[in-house]
């Protein structure tokens, strides 16, 4: 049974602004230090940063934002094939866990200007 499901689209140039304008201070308040590592590895590192802030933005969407949720409680890691998932941490975890939440399924894409994430979460 499903959840919720979010959604968000992240424009890349302005993940590359942010990341310029407030550096490690931005990156260490969003992101967790694997997804930081991981995306740093990457030609375009502002490609994968904003996928993975659409990936934050679209779970926090698909809860309905019941709970207010630091963004580095939610860690977008990538299995041995590559394909994305999330793993929550702190309250984030225990409310999944109340809700029976078992599973968020998650897809990313890029294309030319945007980044985008869809989250859907089962029970």
């Amino acid at each position: 049974m499903i959840y919720g499901v979010g959604i968000d689209l992240v424009k890349i140039e302005r993940m590359k602004e942010v990341v310029e304008k407030w550096g490690r201070k931005f990156l260490e308040r969003v992101f967790t230090e694997g997804e930081i590592l991981y995306c740093y590895e990457k030609k375009n590192p502002y490609l994968s940063l904003a996928v993975r802030f659409a990936a934050k933005e679209a779970l926090i969407k698909a809860i309905g934002s019941a709970i207010p949720v630091p963004l580095t409680d939610i860690e977008v890691m990538n299995f041995g094939s590559g394909k994305p998932f999330i793993k929550v941490n702190g309250r984030l975890e225990d409310f999944f866990r109340e809700k029976s939440i078992r599973w968020a399924h998650l897809s990313l894409s890029h294309e030319h200007e945007y980044g985008v994430a869809c989250v859907v979460l089962e029970v």
